[in-house]
């Protein structure tokens, strides 16, 4: 909607300063002759914006000029108090700063917009560790999060998973990443990644480093996955999978053919599968139990089938305990 938009222009001016009329139209996805409308429309309506020709032109807002228009619709009221995230604030020390925040816009917004955003906040709730996952106790991440904001060089003892185990390490701290209720931070020289809960010891030394102008966080850390997942399943498994059963990083054994999926007359299909290692697959065909049959490597199948067969003697030789009796158990003694 061109109110929308002319709310966004007002508002990127305000807070970036001059930007040229092609900034403007990338960054609204609109054509560079909307905006020079759209410029003309908020002159009419008293705003005080004026642009300046040549290399290093562009549009501006009168010095000094701020507006309270904050151009929220009920939407983003929605998303704005959905996003709070309590939890990881509090654990970089900014919870009592977002709920100071969230105050002050709650009490700026109409009253319509208020009980949208009252709404969303009692019936969504963000819970980003797994279930299974046991929560990481990380108590130098306020710490990292201080360096991180104010480019301060760390000095930190480390734990890695190879040896030699602990090592020392300076760090230009660029950012923090919290991935299934861990935290990462990403520092310089390199970049690189370290678990931010396997950090020993700390020191924050009085240096500072230059954050390099180009680095894109965001970006850093979708292609750090992408390759970790790619160096993770260096290998693949060929298996069957029962009706009804799938895996993620399964594809069909036919896809290289330029075909689908075919099941077999009893509905299993045949399909490869990224794996770490022998071990790591084991434990999760296992899972799947007898929903799954792994045709290769000789070296699984054997593994699994060694397994299956030990479980099976050991189920079978419990066969007569009294554990086993769904009518008796408990032991005699009721313990």
């Amino acid at each position: 909607m061109k109110s929308s938009r002319l709310v966004s222009i007002l508002l990127l001016l305000q807070t970036r300063g001059r930007m040229t009329a092609a900034q403007l139209a990338a960054e609204l996805e609109v054509s560079v002759r909307t905006v020079y409308r759209d410029v003309e429309a908020l002159g009419a309506a008293g705003v005080p914006l004026y642009g300046d020709a040549g290399h290093a032109g562009g549009y501006r807002l009168l010095d000094g000029y701020r507006t309270r228009l904050t151009g929220l619709t009920t939407e983003e009221a929605q998303a704005l108090f959905l996003a709070g995230a309590p939890g990881p604030a509090a654990q970089l020390g900014l919870g009592a700063v977002l709920a100071a925040a969230q105050l002050k816009v709650r009490a700026a917004l109409p009253e319509p917009l208020r009980a949208h955003a009252d709404r969303v906040a009692g019936r969504f709730h963000l819970d980003a560790p797994g279930w299974y996952a046991r929560a990481e106790e990380a108590p130098h991440l306020p710490a990292v999060a201080d360096a991180v904001w104010n480019n301060r060089v760390l000095d930190i003892a480390y734990r890695r998973w190879r040896t030699p185990t602990d090592v020392d390490r300076r760090l230009e701290p660029y950012g923090l990443v919290l991935k299934a209720g861990r935290w990462y931070v990403v520092a310089g020289p390199g970049p690189r990644t370290f678990r931010v809960d396997q950090i020993l010891r700390l020191t924050a030394s009085g240096e500072r480093f230059v954050r390099p102008d180009d680095f894109d966080l965001a970006a850093y850390w979708t292609a750090y996955q992408r390759d970790f997942h790619e160096r993770l399943h260096t290998a693949e498994a060929v298996v069957r999978l029962a009706p009804g059963v799938t895996l993620a990083r399964a594809r069909p054994v036919a896809e290289s053919a330029g075909e689908g999926a075919e099941a077999d007359a009893d509905g299993w299909t045949v399909v490869t599968v990224p794996i770490e290692s022998v071990e790591r697959a084991h434990d999760e065909f296992l899972a799947l139990g007898a929903g799954v049959e792994v045709l290769g490597p000789p070296e699984l199948r054997a593994r699994l089938a060694r397994t299956v067969t030990t479980l099976a003697e050991r189920y079978h030789a419990a066969a007569g305990n009294r554990y086993a009796d769904p009518g008796n158990p408990r032991p005699a003694d009721g313990n």
